[in-house]
């Protein structure tokens, strides 16, 4: 079936407008087919008029088709404007043959559905096309070999010089001889019986020759080490097996014999003194099982591991938690276990970045919390913490559990007071009884988790100016002053803590009160009567001198190395301190634990009462929303005017390539961090500025987050972008994990946390973007660590700072020679072009040479200029 025609080719005044157009871009651009012919459009009616239907009378096979030309004329005249050859009116009347051939472009080669000749050239080229010449042999033709061109050196030969072998000894010498009387001897074969052999074949064994000996100087070998073994035997060694048998009696003793030995004392004695114990041991018996295997009472058996039978060496789930009253559409951002409480672990919910672009338009706040599950009951959370928005980091302290501190998206930190709920957490508390600082969210009192609002949040001017991503409290051992210098702790507890946010700031921040305490009796009254005012909620009045007001100490910002701009941190790690304080000191910090501070009684002391500590690392690792790692010291330095600024971080390398979500310090190694972000971990060692010591390859999905085992030092886990786990082993494989989890959730998993119960259980708590919560078990495998793990660990970390120390020499010697090879082709490319301009020069030179020659032959010859020896002769 022929193409439609378009709407340009129909009839109109509209198209013939088109036309003139389509004919002055011809004129004017340079057509894309040869000037012999012309693509031209057939409706189906001129088709049948021609008898030229596309398919049927013209195919692919025979595309040819002769017009007649008084029948195109005819029909330009008929339709005038409308007929498909009008384009081509005037190469009609002037082609100077009656037939015009038409071809049928079924490949659309030049545009069109079919194509005029317009020449008879053409024509015949077309229709009788030429045969492909043939080339000739010249019977003498002679082949000259190419001449080699001269030989340009860059360098190359110094590296064939370089590997190629050269003689270092002299070559060794051998002398055949033959006894002379064996000279042109005849040599006659025979045939010999196999049979007459061992083992039916000939064999020309080598033999130690005593003339002479060579040294052996190298010798290539595989060597094994294997335990000591000895062998050994016992009773009689049969040579011989044969069919005996023996027949025996046995031997009894008289009863002379008998009486003799019942009156020896030595009998008796003996008697005597294992009855007792012989008596126990039977009773031992009776009460205990004395066959019991001990592999199982161990806890190590099949049984232990798996009720299948089967021992189990992956991740077995223990516990799930979800709520959908509180989790749904939301996703966990950080996750802790409760320090003290067993099987009590906190969650911070924020809403999903998918469900806050829909409901973007909507101006619904809604209350964010920290939710409490508990293994006692993990459908019903046990506790709910009031977030005045969303919580992007928490954590407890670590001198006392029941203070928690977050920190909010829109850059402002919060403090909770959880003491009044210890008893409902550990279960001693009535479930349906509630403290006096709980109420319902919804009226209809169908709620009964107890909910807890913050007991203090900071001043939202002096806050972060975007989301807080990270939290850090400084240890019980050392606290710092305004300008980051590390001081000894008097108050023996955690009082200051850290945070960053991608606003390319850290902020230190103080629990304590800034200034002393010197209140008036009418102020004292008038605190008074303000704590027995009813308020909608009873918060705890520890830190209700912070609520509102509360300000950071210093502020550190992050200054790009070599360029303007700052770092934004999104993570960050401090070096655990411990304090070398004596025995007495350190006794009373032990009785000091367990009593509740009131921090609305503590106040900041001056740093000239304190002593510092000069031994406390004040450096940090930071990882930024650009995949970098950043490594600053938080000390604040002075210019030269006297005024204090932040250091200019150490180093920085851009590893990860897309936002960092995890810096962690190994429990065993204080100088070891893990870094996860974009598509790979990488393994940093304090004190090696030149990059991290192990730097995993890239992978298909993103690493989400990673930590450390807590009980093995070669151990560590990484989440990833498809809800696996991958558990990595340095001791075992170091190019892939020692083990893959695959589907442990069907979402982007966000939290990996640890926790150690007891010896023989050990958990791993797994969040995701869905708001789940996974509690796994951890196989004893992966919990108790190998003979001298640590020490192999640590060598390991060494060898992989001796390689990058390594690779880095390389590199530089790689970087050298480059420049080198560069350089000297560059000499090379100069030479070449001086020498090819001195060449072009000297030609120049010698046409004009014989320019002045030719012209001055030439005036010679016409007269004009006289030969020079006749006007030396006049």
């Amino acid at each position: 079936m022929a193409p439609k025609r378009t709407k340009n080719a129909t009839g109109g005044a509209g198209s013939k407008t088109k036309k003139k157009n389509v004919k002055s871009s011809v004129s004017v651009e340079k057509p894309d087919h040869p000037e012999d012919i012309f693509p031209i459009v057939l409706t189906s009616a001129t088709q049948e008029l021609f008898d030229c239907c596309a398919d049927e009378d013209v195919t692919g096979e025979n595309p040819y088709k002769l017009l007649r030309k008084d029948d195109i004329i005819q029909d330009i005249k008929r339709r005038a404007a409308v007929s498909d050859f009008s384009p081509v009116k005037q190469n009609v009347l002037d082609y100077p043959e009656d037939e015009l051939l038409l071809v049928y472009d079924r490949d659309f080669i030049y545009g069109q559905c079919f194509y005029l000749v317009l020449t008879t050239e053409a024509k015949d080229r077309i229709l009788m096309p030429p045969e492909p010449e043939k080339a000739e042999v010249l019977e003498e033709e002679v082949h000259k070999t190419p001449e080699p061109k001269q030989w340009i050196s860059l360098g190359s030969e110094l590296e064939i010089d370089e590997e190629s072998v050269k003689e270092t000894r002299e070559r060794l010498r051998y002398k055949f001889s033959r006894v002379r009387r064996n000279f042109m001897a005849s040599v006659v074969f025979s045939d010999r019986n196999t049979a007459d052999a061992k083992d039916s074949y000939l064999e020309c064994a080598s033999y130690q020759d005593s003339r002479f000996s060579i040294k052996q100087l190298q010798r290539d070998c595989g060597v094994h080490a294997v335990p000591t073994l000895q062998s050994s035997s016992a009773q009689t060694q049969w040579k011989f097996q044969r069919n005996m048998f023996t027949q025996y009696e046995a031997g009894e003793f008289n009863e002379d014999e008998i009486e003799i030995i019942l009156q020896d004392e030595t009998l008796k004695n003996f008697c005597n003194l294992v009855t007792p114990r012989v008596l126990k041991a039977l009773q031992q018996e009776q009460i205990n099982n004395v066959f019991t295997d001990d592999w199982h009472a161990l806890g190590t058996g099949v049984e232990a591991d798996d009720w299948c039978g089967k021992v189990s060496e992956g991740l077995m789930l223990f516990q799930a938690f979800a709520d959908q009253k509180y989790s749904k559409d939301k996703k966990v951002s950080s996750i802790n276990w409760h320090p003290t409480i067993y099987g009590v672990i906190a969650v911070a919910l924020t809403e999903n970045k998918e469900k806050q672009l829909d409901e973007s338009v909507m101006f619904d706040i809604r209350t964010s919390f920290i939710v409490f599950y508990s293994f006692s009951d993990p459908s019903h959370p046990q506790l709910l913490l009031e977030c005045p928005d969303g919580i992007f980091a928490f954590e407890f302290c670590p001198s006392d559990p029941n203070i928690i501190v977050g920190g909010c998206m829109n850059g402002q930190v919060v403090l909770w007071d959880i003491s009044k709920h210890v008893t409902h957490l550990q279960g001693t508390q009535p479930g349906g009884k509630k403290a006096p600082d709980m109420f319902d969210l919804e009226d209809n009192g169908h709620n009964k988790t107890p909910v807890l609002r913050y007991s203090a949040v900071s001043a939202l001017e002096s806050s972060h100016k975007a989301q807080i991503t990270d939290v850090k409290w400084l240890p019980p051992t050392f606290e710092v002053t305004g300008t980051g210098i590390p001081m000894e702790n008097k108050n023996n507890f955690s009082v200051q803590f850290v945070t960053c946010s991608p606003d390319c700031s850290i902020l230190f921040w103080d629990v304590r009160v800034q200034k002393p305490l010197t209140h008036s009796a009418s102020d004292r009254r008038h605190n008074v009567a303000q704590k027995n005012q009813l308020t909608p909620y009873s918060v705890s009045d520890r830190f209700k001198h912070l609520d509102r007001t509360w300000k950071p100490m210093f502020r550190v910002s992050l200054p790009r190395i070599n360029t303007s701009g700052e770092y934004a941190p999104l993570k960050i790690d401090l070096e655990p301190y411990a304090s070398n304080s004596n025995t007495e000191e350190a006794d009373k910090n032990e009785h000091s634990a367990g009593v509740i501070p009131d921090y609305s009684q503590l106040s900041v002391h001056s740093a000239k009462t304190l002593k510092p500590l000069k031994d406390v690392n004040t450096k940090l690792y930071i990882g930024t929303e650009d995949g970098e790692i950043v490594y600053t010291d938080w000390k604040m330095e002075k210019e030269d005017s006297g005024r204090l600024e932040s250091a200019k971080p150490l180093y920085c390398y851009n590893i990860h390539h897309w936002l960092v979500n995890t810096v962690q310090r190994s429990p065993f190694f204080k100088d070891i961090t893990l870094t996860t972000g974009g598509w790979n971990f990488a393994i940093w060692k304090e004190g090696v500025m030149d990059g991290p010591v192990i730097k995993s390859r890239n992978t298909e999905q993103q690493c989400t987050v990673g930590c450390w085992s807590l009980s093995r030092p070669a151990v560590f886990f990484i989440g990833k972008d498809d809800g696996s786990i991958e558990v990595w082993n340095l001791l075992r494989k170091t190019s892939e994990p020692f083990q893959t989890h695959a589907h442990v959730t069907s979402a982007r998993i966000t939290c990996i946390t640890p926790w150690i119960n007891s010896p023989k259980q050990h958990l791993l708590a797994v969040t995701d973007n869905l708001g789940m919560v996974r509690v796994f078990e951890i196989p004893r495998r992966l919990c108790v660590p190998s003979k001298n793990e640590a020490l192999n660990v640590s060598k390991y970390f060494e060898l992989g700072e001796e390689g990058l120390k390594d690779f880095l020499k390389r590199e530089e010697k790689w970087e050298k020679e480059k420049k080198e090879a560069d350089e000297l082709k560059t000499n090379a490319v100069a030479e070449k072009t001086v020498q090819l301009q001195r060449e072009i020069e000297e030609m120049n030179k010698k046409e004009y040479d014989e320019y002045l020659t030719l012209e001055e032959s030439i005036l010679k010859a016409m007269g004009l200029k006289p030969a020079t020896a006749l006007t030396l002769n006049t």
